[in-house]
């Protein structure tokens, strides 16, 4: 859930669904549709549908217990190197280099001297991480470089002063060197085939049952926009057409 969403827009969320499926079990007896219209107004629906996935894997797989290993985590539906190495260093305390946003940031400044990371994780990035992972303590340590990323050594105003290894700091006795890339812009949201998505999902997660099209005609002007939302939101599963015409959340 945190993917991509900060955590003040989370919390109230993961707490229903912990009270709602306390254990991968519970949320696999649910149909998909119901983990997307719990899923609440978060964004990337997806990430809804693969853990329901991974609750069904788990369950059926794994004794109903999330697995303890990179490689048994790496190999469930939507999980990612992050996210593998993520729960398998907080969870269980195994020793990963957790590659998030912020790590990599840190990384590229202090120990590289570029102000930025390179837009996909690289395999010299991989390799320099897993070199830093101390011997003992590697969860704490992943979550300092984690937390000196979101707090101190930020992607627009990096407070220097602050920062506890500023005086190793490659970027920094450099003299801070300019990104020499592309400007990196905030994504847009207004007007998109995203908000059109999902304008139509809300219309399908409130109505607890089959919906008629032109329901779903209702909420968004743009037909061609609208149609290739919504045919978007079947390809990717999260909605069904039925016999009759109508539409409703997968089952």
């Amino acid at each position: 859930m945190l993917q991509q969403t900060p955590v003040a827009r989370v919390l109230p969320i993961w707490t229903e669904w912990m009270e709602r499926w306390p254990t991968p079990e519970a949320l696999a007896k649910e149909s998909p549709g119901e983990a997307v219209r719990h899923w609440g107004r978060l964004g990337y629906p997806r990430r809804a549908l693969n853990l329901h996935a991974c609750a069904r894997a788990i369950t059926a797989d794994h004794g109903g217990r999330v697995p303890s290993t990179y490689d048994e985590l790496l190999a469930l539906p939507g999980i990612g190197d992050y996210t593998a190495a993520a729960v398998a260093s907080f969870a269980y305390g195994g020793s990963h280099a957790v590659l998030d946003t912020n790590v990599r940031r840190v990384l590229a400044r202090t120990v590289r001297g570029e102000e930025y990371p390179p837009k996909a994780t690289t395999a010299a990035e991989r390799r320099l991480a897993e070199s830093l992972v101390p011997p003992v303590g590697a969860p704490r340590w992943a979550v300092a470089v984690m937390e000196l990323g979101a707090l101190v050594c930020t992607a627009r105003a990096p407070r220097c002063e602050r920062c506890p290894v500023t005086a190793q700091c490659a970027w920094r006795l450099a003299g801070r060197p300019a990104h020499d890339g592309p400007a990196r812009q905030g994504q847009t949201y207004a007007g998109t085939d995203r908000q059109c998505r999902g304008r139509l999902l809300a219309v399908l997660r409130e109505a607890h049952g089959p919906v008629p099209k032109d329901a779903l005609d209702a909420v968004w002007a743009d037909h061609a926009q609208r149609e290739r939302a919504l045919d978007g939101l079947l390809d990717d599963g999260l909605a069904e057409v039925l016999p009759d015409g109508t539409y409703q959340l997968p089952s």
